[in-house]
């Protein structure tokens, strides 16, 4: 795990409205079952509206804020929330407001049409940037002094946009990722997949780490075959040959898609059932290490302690004191 980020990061939301419910669970939801899956605080938030009112959704379901956005010298990042009719929304006040804001945060974000408000603004001039697919080249021509990308998500320093809700998850999965590791972005990524029916063998469904949501085939069934041996995990050879690929080949595939090296993809997937074991029952560690396919207790401890930062001892024991 990146030891980057120790302390617990708090992130200020300001919600337009007529922004889509959706689009802000993509940003809460991930940050939650984040703290929920580490049993730990990672993440705190807080949500503003221009007027301090409760964000009327587009589907009637009211968001309720802590008040008006009124910011002083905060230095947390903050993220512009909009899906419908931002204009309405960006008086001299509020631009105003984002432009002394913008002096002291580390970083803004603005989460799909909350790229406009950036844009209008003047805070993304010179910065790569997206937004919604369908109002890519009208923001183009209207921002020419923005570098625009058609990609899901763009981080460009203290700029961050983004391309719409699911786009938005997978820019929360890039920052747990970056953050606090590949595995517990791994396992907030499988707390959101839809499983469909297997009707045909090719609807296999995993997770997806940031930009990378269309697996290769051949990928995808490494990905099954590693989450059906984790007791007993396979070399790399083994894996490569059973997909009916090289090993340096498959080492290849992952890296382009995953972003990741083979043995790192099924580390996380052990580690991340073992803890599911250590924080859920009482099963002795030594037992664990083995339903989870590590050779001893000490080569599972030393792994979980260099992942998670603390022992699987620690973990109980804290959780213990919490309950």
């Amino acid at each position: 795990m990146d030891a980057r980020i120790s302390h617990v990061q708090h992130v200020d939301l300001l919600i337009l409205p007529e922004t889509n419910l959706i689009l802000v669970a993509s940003v809460v939801e991930p940050l939650r079952a984040a703290n929920r899956i580490a049993g730990r605080a990672l993440y705190s938030w807080t949500m503003f509206s221009p007027d301090g009112e409760a964000i009327e959704t587009k589907s009637g379901i009211p968001i309720p804020v802590s008040g008006p956005f009124r910011p002083l010298r905060e230095t947390a990042p903050l993220f512009v929330l909009s899906s419908y009719n931002w204009r309405r929304s960006a008086t001299s006040q509020l631009k105003m407001l984002l432009s002394q804001t913008a002096r002291h945060r580390e970083t803004m974000a603005g989460i799909e049409s909350g790229s406009w408000l950036l844009a209008e603004t003047s805070l993304l001039d010179n910065f790569s940037a997206t937004t919604h697919w369908e109002d890519f080249e009208d923001f183009a021509t209207a921002y020419p002094q923005v570098s625009m990308v058609r990609d899901r998500f763009v981080i460009d320093g203290k700029r961050i946009t983004t391309g719409g809700s699911l786009p938005t998850l997978d820019l929360m999965l890039e920052l747990i990722r970056r953050a606090h590791g590949y595995s517990l972005a791994l396992e907030v990524s499988r707390l959101f997949i839809y499983e469909q029916e297997r009707t045909r063998g090719d609807l296999l469904q995993v997770p997806a780490i940031g930009n990378m949501r269309i697996l290769d085939s051949r990928v995808g069934a490494a990905v099954k075959l590693m989450e059906d041996t984790v007791e007993a995990p396979l070399t790399l050879a083994k894996l490569a040959r059973r997909i009916g690929v090289s090993a340096r080949h498959l080492q290849d595939l992952f890296k382009d898609t995953m972003g990741v090296a083979p043995h790192e993809h099924y580390l996380a997937l052990r580690l991340n059932a073992a803890r599911r074991k250590v924080i859920e029952t009482r099963i002795e560690f030594a037992d664990i290490a083995a339903i989870c396919g590590f050779n001893s207790s000490s080569s599972f401890s030393r792994s979980y302690r260099a992942h998670y930062r603390e022992s699987p001892s620690e973990t109980r024991r804290r959780l213990k004191l919490k309950s």
